[in-house]
């Protein structure tokens, strides 16, 4: 039982808050916002415009399940509760997707940053310099996740399964990023910013303009949040070479560069509410989510580091469940009406 533990602490699922309520997000945006229509091979959005679908185009489209696609989303505006079990079945499948996606980049994370996590007395205390658990299970661990994640889309659908490995590229290439460039926290960002898109994807096997829209604010918010977190190491990456826009700008001006950041999600948010034509509900989201970037930057100064952990963790996962709910509430008001 205390070997489980290790592992759940490895894998640190708090930090899932950060990408789990755009992912949901995306789903319900899939499951309402569009309908296929097979006999001209094209998806219909909202607004009456038709958009282009990859798995049509390239020649992936399967026929049962794209028609599955449609059965299931007409169920859903017709209030046919026959549908729900599909929806719950592909909302675990994208769940578990996240969850094997989220382990198997932080035990990689852990695994190839072993040798610095043991030189830095910040986290020295983590799992492999601890002894906990070794280099090699961390690695397995690793592996193990992967193929699981990869598993998971399969049962989804095809264009999700084969993207799996340019997201599995992603989220595991960004634990080398720190070796040769400061831009690493815009990689861990768009890493994080598969979520909303991905979700989607899971529904409809189709790209669209607003969860890409989601998508580019997660990949903003997420790098400026991350540029804050690592002002805490700022000597130590110096030290050893590492790569950190703190560690090459200075704190004070990656701080300027994290306000920015967070300046242009919060344009990415107000543009998909005009985008997507949302109501009332999504602009007090909205609010709150612009709202909670400020409030963190109050919190850190360059010469006062002591609520890092408020802002990285606290006001962004407020910042995350609380949008979510306020964009998912505006769009059910919105299908009743």
């Amino acid at each position: 039982m205390s070997k489980v533990k290790s592992y759940l602490s490895l894998i640190k699922f708090s930090h899932t808050i950060f990408a789990m309520p755009f992912a949901l997000i995306g789903f319900v945006l899939g499951l309402f916002s569009t309908s296929y229509h097979p006999f001209i091979g094209a998806w219909l959005n909202k607004n009456g415009a038709y958009q282009w679908d990859l798995n049509h185009s390239l020649g992936w489209a399967w026929e049962n399940e794209v028609a599955a696609d449609s059965f299931l989303w007409k169920l859903m505006t017709r209030g046919d509760t026959s549908a729900y079990p599909l929806i719950a079945w592909n909302f675990l499948l994208v769940v578990l997707c996240m969850v094997f996606a989220r382990s198997a980049a932080m035990a990689f994370n852990r695994y190839l940053d072993r040798k610095y996590d043991a030189r830095n007395p910040r986290t020295a205390i983590r799992e492999i310099p601890s002894g906990v658990i070794s280099p090699g299970h961390a690695l397995l661990f690793t592996i193990l996740s992967s193929l699981l994640f990869i598993a998971c889309t399969f049962f989804i659908n095809r264009l999700c399964f084969y993207l799996s490995p340019v997201a599995l590229a992603v989220i595991l290439g960004y634990s080398y990023t720190k070796r040769f460039t400061p831009l690493c926290h815009l990689i861990l960002g768009l890493g994080l910013s598969l979520a909303p898109i991905g979700a989607y994807l899971a529904v409809t096997g189709q790209f669209a303009i607003l969860p890409i829209l989601f998508s580019v604010t997660v990949l903003f918010w997420v790098s400026g949040f991350d540029i804050i977190y690592a002002l805490q190491d700022v000597e130590f990456d110096q030290s050893q070479q590492l790569y950190s826009i703190p560690a090459r700008l200075g704190k004070a001006r990656a701080l300027r560069v994290s306000e920015l950041l967070h300046l242009i999600s919060a344009a990415a948010v107000v543009f998909a509410g005009y985008y997507g034509q949302f109501g009332l509900l999504y602009w007090v989201g909205a609010m709150i989510f612009t709202g909670m970037l400020v409030y963190q930057h109050t919190l850190v100064k360059p010469n006062d580091l002591r609520r890092v952990n408020l802002a990285f963790m606290t006001s962004n996962g407020i910042a995350s469940v609380l949008f979510a709910i306020f964009v998912v509430a505006d769009f059910f008001i919105t299908i009743k009406r």
